[in-house]
Parts: structure tokens; C-alpha cells; sequence
């Protein structure tokens, strides 16, 4: 069996020549960006935009990682957009608050909703996943997670942040429909990952989000870049480097469990090692919290959802003329 390839890298800073020139050597011995992209490819960057409310606190992927990556994607002949599906709001709107427009203006770049339909999964128990029309139609998807704790699935990289593929509240749905079962709501998402498929994944660790994430922990500078065009070997080797048991994320205990990645001499590292990049003190969430979701927190998170998207968003707009 062929091995999956990941690439590890150190990186320490976003500033744009620098990144550029750290991007480029990680996607080197993967053969460039010129084997993901091809002239005339439309290719969705998705990356993780959870929200509009903790601006600085680095729990969205920097808008440097993802200028960095279009402008690549262009020289390459491709035609790069981007989307996700906040937690709350509209993607246009957590972009722009997160100072993704400037970048937008400069490249072009066009920003899209996601629209959800139903799409055949591995496993016939997801059949009913609703996952967005944009991932399926563009030519290459490049996924670019952000490293971070999550106060309910451990930790969230690349195979978590596909479930922004899932449009709208539909997400909150599937919390109440598979959240009672941690292996179950696990498996869900390595479905997702499975089904949207990502061309690439680029992770943004340069500075990770540490504590009571996704959004309520803390900055915490890592200085690393990961990629792969395995979802599921790049979040094994993450964990592997912050020392923190696979077992006790359900994304990767899924992904083993699936045979998608059982262990550590099943990939190819490609440039360092998880031992070269050690992380003995990343901090997991003090408190974990359950996964499922009450009827009654879906509906004030639909509400919520609704009033940022169709009253906050388009007031702030108003106010910004």
C-alpha cells in the first residue's frame, strides 16, 4: 500500500515574501502547486472562518495563508474563490470583519455562500448529509485549517474544518442528531472530509489557538506549516506533534478505526518528523463540553444565526457607508 505523504515544516512568520517562501518549500517535495493546479481550474480555498467576534484571538486561518495560497493558485493558471459557513453570519460578513476584503480587492478574489445538497457518502448511514454544491462543482479544493482545541472534539484541523462544507444551521442539526454518540458524530465528519475529498490541505500553525477552543482559548505562536493531500495523515501527524492522544479526538480515532490512518509508519514524512516538532505543553480545553445539541439550543443557535446574518451584518454594512 502506498504511503501518504506529509509535509512539516517550520514557519515563523506571516509576513508576505517570508510565507511565500515558507509555502513554497512546503509544497515542494509534494511537487509544487503546479500538481494540485492545473491553468484553467477553478479551485474553492476553504478556510476555517468561525466567526466575527474574537478578532485577534487567531481562531480563524490568517488571511495571509490564504492570500499567499490564491496568489500561488493564480500563477499556476488556476481561478482560486472562497467560501465557508460560519458558525454565525455569513462568510462575507466574518471575512470581512477578520480584514480578509483588502486581499479580496487585490486578487479578485470572489467570497461564495455555500448552498447545501445531498451528495452520496462511503457510508450509507450519512446518506442524508446536505454538503455544499460549491466544494463538488470547482476543480480542486485546498483545505486551510487552522491548529486549534476544541472544548468538544479535543482538537479541530483539517478533517473538522470540512464540516463547513456543511451549509447553515444544518451543522446544529447534525450536533442534535449524532452528538449523543462522540464515535458516531466522529464518524460524520471523516464522511464529510471523505465525501468533499480535498485536493491539498495547507494548516495555518504558524500560530495555533490553544485552551477552550474553538473560539474562547488563546494565541499560542507554534511556528509550523503541515500539508498533505491526506486529510486524514495530516490530523494524525498534528496530533502526534502536540502530544496529544488520537484516541481522545474523534476525528482521528474515526479515521483509525476506518483504516483511512492507522498509524505513524503508514505515512511518508516528507521533511521533519512530529519528533523534530515536539509540543510537550499544548493546552487541551480545561472543561469538555457535551457534543450533542438540545432542541432549545438549536433554536436560539438558529436565531442567532439568523439575526448576525439578516439584521447585524447588513446594519453594520449601512453604518460603514
Amino acid at each position: 500500500m502506498r504511503k501518504s505523504s506529509v509535509s512539516l515544516i517550520r514557519a515563523n512568520s506571516y509576513e508576505q515574501q517570508l510565507l511565500r517562501e515558507s509555502v513554497q518549500s512546503l509544497l515542494a517535495p509534494l511537487g509544487g502547486i503546479e500538481a494540485f493546479v492545473k491553468a484553467g481550474d477553478r479551485v474553492l480555498l476553504k478556510p476555517n472562518l468561525l466567526t466575527g467576534g474574537r478578532v485577534g484571538n487567531e481562531c480563524v486561518t490568517r488571511r495571509e495563508i490564504v492570500h499567499c495560497v490564491a496568489k500561488l493558485v493564480q500563477e499556476a493558471g488556476g481561478k482560486p474563490f472562497f467560501g465557508d459557513s460560519p458558525a454565525f453570519g455569513s462568510a462575507m460578513g466574518v471575512a470581512k470583519v477578520n480584514g480578509y476584503l483588502p486581499l479580496m480587492e487585490e486578487l479578485n478574489l470572489p467570497i461564495v455562500e455555500f448552498h447545501g445538497k445531498r451528495y452520496e457518502t462511503a457510508n450509507k448511514a450519512f446518506n442524508h448529509l446536505l454538503l455544499c454544491k460549491e466544494a463538488f462543482d470547482a476543480d480542486v479544493v485546498i483545505n486551510l485549517p487552522k491548529v486549534k482545541s476544541h472544548c468538544q472534539l479535543t482538537m479541530t484541523m483539517g478533517v473538522k474544518n470540512l464540516f463547513g462544507c456543511v451549509p447553515g444551521k444544518m451543522k446544529a442539526w447534525w450536533h442534535m442528531e449524532a452528538g449523543k454518540d462522540s464515535d458516531r458524530f466522529g464518524e460524520m465528519l471523516v464522511e464529510t472530509a471523505r465525501a468533499i475529498n480535498p485536493n491539498l490541505t495547507i494548516l495555518d500553525g504558524i500560530i495555533g489557538h490553544e485552551g477552550n477552543g474553538p473560539s474562547g482559548g488563546e494565541p499560542r505562536p507554534l511556528g509550523i506549516l503541515a500539508a498533505s493531500s491526506d486529510v486524514f495523515a495530516l490530523d494524525r501527524a498534528i496530533v502526534e506533534m502536540l502530544n496529544v492522544n488520537p484516541l481522545q479526538v474523534p476525528t482521528v480515532a474515526a479515521s483509525m478505526r476506518l483504516g483511512l490512518c492507522s498509524n505513524l509508519e503508514a505515512i511518508d514524512f516528507v521533511q521533519l518528523h512530529p519528533e523534530d516538532l515536539k509540543v510537550l505543553d499544548w493546552k487541551l480545553p480545561t472543561k469538555m463540553m457535551p457534543i450533542d445539541f438540545a432542541m432549545p439550543r438549536v433554536i436560539k443557535s438558529t436565531f442567532r444565526h439568523l439575526y448576525i446574518r439578516f439584521i447585524k451584518e447588513p446594519m453594520n454594512a449601512y453604518a460603514g457607508r
